[in-house]
């Protein structure tokens, strides 16, 4: 996985809650076992109609907006616990998703993709999605290793809470197992030492 040290991105606002996996992701695309090519059916329910026809009032069919950052409404990847959803966030280019309350499945299914899924107070997600809403070029700074999200044109910021150890494994760009392998020696050890006694 890339390394994750800090961000800043214009973001891509849709205040819509309680959205679920199927939504993100609908099931008749889950056949293929490669990461790859699942950006291209992210939310295709809302994207496109149904002659494959873009949905102009969509926000990802809204040229204007762009960038690495999703704003979603709370209660973002409920439903099933497919790790689809977390692969056509990725490969559609997201590298974090903000919401006041994520799916604890959805949650570790995005860092263990190299997804920052970063939750924030609900008024603070508004301030957020607003300034997102009404300028698509607004900036927003997210920094991994100070836990914090920040609006730049306003200075408004607020810290994030994340697992340590994932947090460890997304600024060293490690999945579980380059994790593993990064400590050999000290398991290593600990096995040599364990074996004496």
């Amino acid at each position: 996985m890339e390394k994750f040290t800090k961000i800043i991105s214009p973001a891509v606002p849709l205040p819509i809650e309680n959205i679920d996996t199927d939504q993100i992701i609908p099931a008749r695309f889950l056949k293929a076992t490669s990461k790859n090519g699942f950006g291209k059916n992210l939310f295709r329910d809302w994207r496109f109609d149904e002659n494959n026809i873009p949905k102009e009032n969509f926000i990802l069919n809204n040229s204007n907006y762009s960038g690495k950052i999703l704003i979603a409404g709370t209660n973002f990847g409920c439903g099933s616990s497919r790790e689809h959803a977390a692969w056509s966030i990725a490969d559609y280019g997201f590298k974090v998703v903000i919401s006041s309350f994520f799916a604890d499945i959805f949650k570790g299914n995005a860092l263990n993709n190299g997804i920052l899924p970063i939750q924030i107070s609900e008024n603070f997600l508004q301030i957020l999605l607003k300034a997102s809403l009404i300028n698509p070029n607004s900036l927003i700074l997210i920094d991994l290793k100070e836990q914090t999200v920040l609006l730049k044109e306003t200075g408004q910021f607020e810290k994030f809470e994340i697992d340590s150890y994932k947090k460890h494994c997304l600024l060293n760009g490690f999945d579980d197992i380059d994790y593993l392998t990064s400590i050999k020696d000290k398991i290593e050890e600990f096995e040599k030492n364990r074996l004496v006694t």
